[in-house]
Parts: structure tokens; sequence; C-alpha cells
């Protein structure tokens, strides 16, 4: 076993800098940051990987455009609208299969479809988080207009969020899953409206600058390949990423709960998510593969609804050129080593 691992270390490259920064597309760290921590505790990424706090994917796609982070694991609508403006940038590693988007409405709400929310408030996380243009794609789909028939407001995150329907100033949420899994540990009591829509479609995904991908080939891989191997060990033993990540990003840890409530309410945040991690989510069968017919069929969804103007090429989103390299590593051998984690 040890020799399996060491060998998989032995594929990570030296990088050129000792600090890479990765924007994390919502205002706090969550749960779902454990594959990047557990590849930050085992070493798997060779370098220090700092992940950059944002509103949302829209500003996590303006700041890689702008060079003040590297890579961010963002939506793919933002990259969809600014590409046309010139910003050379691409998804070259999807790590949610997919969509985590979704409306949610209070489990007593009148509320039963989306069409039902006309003339209602739908909190977003921030006005700068894809759940905007997700909300906005679905309330046009339903028939309604998105800027008319319904109120886009920001509800923030978990214990906020929760509050916020208690007090009855937003009727629906377009959040995501972990999100409503952090309000539902707040005590929000939440139902899906029915998501069939969008679930197929791929969601957030390492990216890029072109020039990135092409002068640190090396770091991009690294990047991509150690949050594949962390991802795979969070979901061979949720209990000890959890752990790791509260050792590596102590500000991820809850305060106000015992440890025992504080892993049961993450390891529900990361059940949430797992089920978007999982490769069979995406039909492919490569960690991190861009399924360029999924996106394409996301493409032309926003499209339809009016929320993305322009056609943009799928092979101006995303990029497989990484990919076989990405997976250089033993996927059983990681798995053990997860099962078998003190």
């Amino acid at each position: 076993m040890i020799r399996i691992l060491a060998a998989v270390a032995l594929l990570l490259p030296v990088a050129a800098q000792a600090q890479v920064r990765v924007g994390w597309c919502a205002k706090t760290l969550s749960a779902a940051a454990a594959p990047l921590a557990v590849a930050q505790k085992l070493g798997w990424f060779g370098f220090t990987v700092q992940p950059v706090p944002m509103a949302g994917s829209t500003d996590c796609v303006k700041n890689v455009a702008t060079g003040q982070v590297g890579y961010a694991i963002a939506s793919i609508e933002p990259l969809a609208i600014i590409r046309p403006q010139g910003v050379k940038a691409l998804n070259y590693y999807t790590a949610y299969q997919g969509n985590i988007y979704g409306i949610a409405v209070p489990e007593g709400s009148p509320v039963q479809s989306i069409a039902d929310l006309r003339g209602k408030r739908i909190g977003v996380t921030s006005m700068a988080s894809g759940g905007v243009i997700v909300a906005r794609a679905l309330v046009a789909n339903a028939g309604m207009d998105p800027d008319k028939d319904v109120k886009i407001v920001v509800a923030g995150e978990g214990a906020q969020t929760a509050a916020l329907l208690r007090s009855n100033q937003v009727d629906a949420l377009s959040q995501f899953d972990t999100q409503y899994a952090l309000a539902i540990a707040a005590g929000a009591k939440l139902r899906m409206l029915d998501n069939r829509t969008i679930e197929r479609f791929p969601s957030n995904g390492l990216i890029a600058l072109e020039d990135t991908l092409t002068n640190k080939r090396a770091e991009a891989v690294a990047l991509a390949r150690g949050y594949a191997m962390g991802t795979i060990f969070t979901l061979a033993n949720p209990e000890a990423a959890i752990r790791i990540t509260y050792e590596v990003y102590p500000q991820v840890k809850p305060t106000g709960k015992d440890e025992a409530t504080a892993i049961a309410d993450d390891i529900r945040t990361i059940e949430a998510r797992a089920k978007n991690w999982r490769l069979e989510a995406g039909g492919v069968t490569r960690w991190g593969e861009n399924s360029e017919a999924n996106y394409d069929a996301y493409i032309d969804f926003l499209i339809q609804q009016g929320v993305v103007k322009q056609k943009v090429p799928t092979n101006e989103l995303v990029t497989n050129a990484l990919i076989e390299d990405i997976n250089r590593f033993d996927t059983a051998a990681i798995q053990a080593q997860a099962k078998a984690y003190k």
C-alpha cells in the first residue's frame, strides 16, 4: 500500500511557486472543501493551495480573468457570459458532474411549482452567485419574466438564510446543494421543487486562463489531480475527510456545537454534494472529464431562456486536454487509504 501511494506521489510535479490561490465561490468555506483539505494534508498537490472565498461564481470568473487568482472552482454560466468579452478562460476539470443548483421552498409553502413563484421573493447567497442566473433561467422557462414577475434578493448563507425564511422575508431559495444542507442544519425545513429541467447539466469546475493551462500546465494538472484524489478519499471516508478539513481549515468547524453534532451535520453536507461529485452524474468515466454534449445542451438551455445572449462553442468553454494526465493515479489505493485512515 505504502509503495503504491509513494508511486502516486512521484507523479506530482514540483510547482514553480509555493502557494496557489484558488477561488472558492462562496463567502465562507464549508465541509464541501474537503477534497482540497485532504489533498493539502496528504501532500498530493506538491504545493500549498489557498482557497480564496468570494461572493459567487461570477466574482470567481472575473478574478480569474484579472489574474487575482490563478484558478477557481466556478460554475459555467458566468464563463459563458464573459467569454464573448474576450476572456480566454476554460473549464479544464468538471468537479460537479450534476447540477448543484435548484429552487427550494419552505416545507409548508403553498408553492408547488416554479410557475407558482410569480410575485415571490427568491433568495440567493449573493448577487454574484450562479444561483441568480439559474433562477432567472428557470423562471423564464416557466413562462415568466424574471425582471418583472419575481424579485431576486440576497438571503446570505446557512443560518442567515434560515432566519430570513423563518421571518418570511424570502419565499423561496435559488442556492445550491451544500448551502441547503447548511440551512437545514440551522433549522430550516426545505422542500425542493422539480429540478429535472437542469439536474443533468454540469455545474462547477476548475477554471483557468488558457495561458495558465499552457504556461503552467504541470501546476494545473497537479491541482486538479490532487482535487480528484481528495474527492475519492472524501467519498470513501467522509468522517475522516471532515476531521482533516477541520485541521487544515479550522474556520470550517462549526461553533456552538459539540464535535459529534458538528461532524454529523457536516457529513450531511458532504452527502448533499457527493451525488454531484460522482462520475455517473455526468455519464463520464474519468475524474474531471468534461462532457461536451452536456455542456452544449446546458448553454443551449440558457440561451433559450435569454440569460446567455450569445452562443459560445463548447470547445471555447471546456477542454479535456489535461484529463489523461490528471487521472494518473490509483483509485483503489486511495480508497483503501481513506478507509484505513485514523
